[in-house]
């Protein structure tokens, strides 16, 4: 599977892999958990098609970015956006649309909040917000302790996390043809299980969102656009209604047959539905 992050820089002493594709009207598009930079893929070609410059990273603790031996460094949503900041500053950039998925739209949530003069415009797809997150399985697996996870052998973690993943896409035949197996192997392993565990499910911590949910109405000073997966099983579609209902002047999206990974099951309509959002507040 070809990467679309091709470049490395440090970032407060910490690797991130990130790529830079296309010339034009800066765009930031933000990845989730458990996967990567790697769910943009189909939407990016687009984009640059249309005229975009299109900026992508894997979160510090993801993808091909730095894991962080020491347990003390923070990949929490909040300790992500200071890291979007000082990439922000290498890219050069004074402002940019954000685009964002899953937990990525949690993060999209704080910098859009406490820094809105560095937006054209936000974009939230199928994310995290209030106490949405984590599931009620993931609860009862972290209320039993994560130690005991790290511990699983790796075929167990694999089979198990397959299974999860698989849960996100409607198209489960075409996804199991392509980026399965890519996104397991990040998770799994000598490496990926360890680093699944201490920096994405230990920051599982809807307080991240829920501290700043009665400020979330400040986002409609930007143009704000949702968009969801009618299939969404992790998110469900009433957090899209409720983001809906409290940003002002917010527009929403539902796309039919389409999961939580909806980069994955729908990128096509993604893209479109980007391009037209993007272009009408440029």
């Amino acid at each position: 599977m070809k990467h679309i992050v091709t470049d490395h820089v440090l970032i407060d002493g910490k690797r991130l892999a990130y790529g830079v594709h296309g010339e034009g009207v800066p765009v930031i598009l933000l990845h989730g958990t458990p996967s990567s930079s790697l769910i943009w893929r189909n939407v990016v070609p687009r984009l640059v098609g249309a005229g975009y410059r299109v900026h992508v990273y894997d979160l510090l603790g993801y993808g091909l970015s730095e894991r962080p031996w020491d347990p003390n460094v923070d990949t929490s949503i909040s300790a992500q956006v200071p890291i979007l900041e000082g990439l922000m500053a290498h890219w050069g950039l004074a402002t940019a649309h954000l685009v964002a998925h899953d937990i990525g739209g949690g993060i999209a949530q704080r910098f859009g909040i406490f820094h809105p003069e560095r937006l054209h415009s936000l974009t939230m797809i199928d994310v995290v917000s209030y106490d949405s997150y984590p599931s009620r399985r993931t609860r009862e697996q972290m209320a039993a302790g994560l130690e005991r996870l790290l511990k699983v052998p790796d075929a167990d973690h694999r089979a198990h996390f397959r299974e999860w993943l698989l849960s996100t896409v409607q198209d489960k035949a075409s996804f199991s043809a392509g980026a399965l197996e890519t996104y397991l192997d990040f998770i799994s392993g000598p490496l990926g299980q360890a680093s699944l565990f201490q920096h994405q499910v230990r920051h599982y911590d809807p307080k991240h969102t829920s501290e700043l949910a009665d400020r979330l109405p400040e986002l409609g000073q930007l143009p704000v656009k949702l968009i969801w997966g009618a299939n969404d099983t992790w998110q469900v579609v009433d957090w899209a209604h409720k983001l809906h209902a409290v940003i002002p002047g917010s527009e929403l999206s539902i796309i039919d047959d389409c999961g939580h990974f909806s980069p994955e099951d729908q990128p096509e309509k993604i893209a479109d539905l980007l391009v037209a959002f993007l272009g009408a507040n440029r």
